[in-house]
């Protein structure tokens, strides 16, 4: 296991103060509405709107400064890449497929990135080929670093500090942050079950860590950017075979509708990957009576506020 305990801990000290010891709280109208316990950890009311800075902030110390990080993301990776390149001394390029959010391509350039759309191709095989060319160039990427699991493990030190949980469950994308969770959580309450949570569209994650081969690689169909992984990094697989219990998948539809009990409960419209724990939580049977989730991230594209707001 390469995502090490003790640097989870010294994470706490290091990381950017402004992403550390994020609100989690019970809230009796989600718990009534959601029929459940639930501890929900806010972790977006930071510059970049999700959890991503934790664990780039960490990475990010290892590079010399002028180092030219380069990453593939659909967007709150990037906005992360951009904000701890410009806190360290470094440089971010930031690859993007075409399509995405503009409210993410806007706010990744206003943090410092320089942002490439694809239009042909992968957004990832692009990311690869423009780091390769130079030596001052590093290839960042989500899921393959344990240093960016061992950041967003300081959300499982602080999780931990509530007190006794029966079931975390997290969105999954590459899967920094449910390893991270796991690793701490696991250490400190073996019993807690670790939950993983991908969409319906983009159930690759899932597929991946249910099979003993290659992980699988197919096309997303979800408008929950944040999970839509098309080819999962295998090291990230094998860290989520070692520490996660089970994995379910929840629609848009379903996600949508978390989104809305989230607004409605909390008062925070998250994007829909960042409320996919919630939508796991309302539909399907998890174990135990205390479960905890975390809001990852709250950058919603305003084309989906009217679906939000609208009645049935």
């Amino acid at each position: 296991m390469d995502i090490d305990l003790d640097r989870i801990e010294q994470a706490s000290a290091l990381i950017d103060p402004v992403f550390l010891n994020t609100p989690q709280f019970f809230d009796e109208q989600l718990c009534a509405a959601l029929d459940k316990r639930v501890l929900v950890k806010v972790e977006t009311l930071n510059p970049l709107r999700s959890f991503k800075g934790r664990g780039m902030d960490l990475l990010a110390r290892e590079f010399s400064p002028g180092t030219r990080m380069v990453c593939a993301s659909t967007g709150n990776f990037g906005q992360a890449v951009g904000y701890t390149a410009a806190r360290h001394g470094l440089s971010a390029e930031v690859f993007v497929p075409a399509g995405i959010a503009p409210v993410k391509l806007t706010r990744m350039a206003s943090l410092g990135a320089r942002v490439h759309e694809v239009t042909d191709g992968s957004a990832h095989d692009a990311a690869r080929e423009f780091a390769a060319a130079q030596e001052d160039r590093v290839l960042v990427e989500d899921g393959r670093h344990p240093r960016i699991a061992e950041g967003a493990g300081t959300i499982g030190v602080e999780l931990s500090a509530a007190g006794e949980i029966d079931t975390v469950v997290l969105p999954v994308g590459d899967g920094s942050l449910i390893t991270g969770v796991a690793r701490w959580i696991k250490e400190h309450s073996p019993h807690t079950h670790i939950v993983g949570v991908c969409a319906k569209g983009a159930a690759n994650m899932v597929t991946s860590w249910r099979g003993d081969s290659t992980p699988w690689a197919e096309k997303a169909d979800t408008f929950a950017e944040g999970v839509a992984i098309t080819a999962p990094i295998t090291a990230s697989v094998e860290r989520m075979r070692l520490l996660v219990d089970d994995m379910v998948v929840v629609d848009d539809s379903e996600m949508l509708t978390a989104m809305r009990t989230a607004l409605t409960t909390l008062g925070i419209l998250p994007e829909p990957a960042g409320a996919a724990g919630l939508a796991a939580i309302a539909t399907h049977d998890l174990p135990g009576t205390v479960v905890a989730t975390a809001i990852t991230g709250t950058n919603v594209s305003p084309s989906l506020f009217g679906e939000v707001l609208s009645v049935d």
